[in-house]
């Protein structure tokens, strides 16, 4: 197993980035954890170096993306991008744009969120989005490219109504032992399987139950 690994993080102050920096910063395989955020961040440790960035603006910073493993945790909703252009900009392009300079930068191996349902061909706007995002990485040529397509998210003070009326319905149910597999998975869950995801066998989708067994 690789260790003394560097780290590069997209998407920190997400819900599911926030964690999975956190626990990088613990995990005495990886030496280094750089991120890439819009605006300072709170944490600081030995380990960890930030840079402030403009997504639309790689030039000024495309030098500095060089590491092992790439993390996207970038992501937004349709209420704080304001528009469907704006969320795919975020979602799909920034991602994308970040990948492509990683691997330039010789950078092998991304682990990144996606979506259970994505499609590029699906109807709904979301899971098309996030469809067009895989296929757009799976077409870069990282030598690992691991996809991770976890359940309904369950996170702190989330201003995301339909994922919190989601969560009580599937909790409800889950009590009775209906949907088992599509219970609500905790974002430091996940956040863990994507760390385990780098020194698993697993390359291309990972689907929910893969993500629960990785995290265990």
């Amino acid at each position: 197993m690789k260790t003394n690994l560097h780290a590069l993080i997209i998407g920190v102050t997400g819900a599911t980035g926030e964690p999975l920096t956190e626990q990088l910063l613990a995990d005495e395989r990886f030496d280094k954890v750089t991120v890439f955020v819009r605006r300072a961040i709170d944490t600081s440790h030995p380990k960890l170096t930030v840079h402030i960035v403009d997504f639309d603006t790689p030039d000024t910073w495309a030098d500095k993306v060089r590491g092992d493993v790439l993390f996207g945790c970038l992501g937004t909703t349709l209420k704080q991008a304001g528009s469907k252009p704006k969320q795919y900009k975020i979602d799909h392009d920034y991602t994308v744009n970040v990948a492509n300079i990683a691997h330039q930068n010789g950078v092998g191996q991304m682990v990144v969120i996606s979506s259970d349902g994505a499609n590029p061909n699906s109807p709904l706007f979301y899971y098309r989005l996030k469809g067009d995002m895989e296929r757009s990485l799976s077409a870069i040529g990282f030598d690992k490219l691991t996809l991770m397509r976890p359940p309904l998210l369950k996170r702190q003070n989330s201003d995301r109504m339909g994922e919190r009326l989601g969560e009580k319905v599937l909790t409800v149910a889950n009590r009775f032992g209906l949907l088992m597999s599509a219970k609500p998975m905790p974002t430091d869950t996940l956040a863990r399987a994507m760390r385990q995801a780098v020194f698993a066998d697993k390359v291309g989708v990972v689907d929910k139950g893969e993500i629960w067994d990785l995290a265990k």
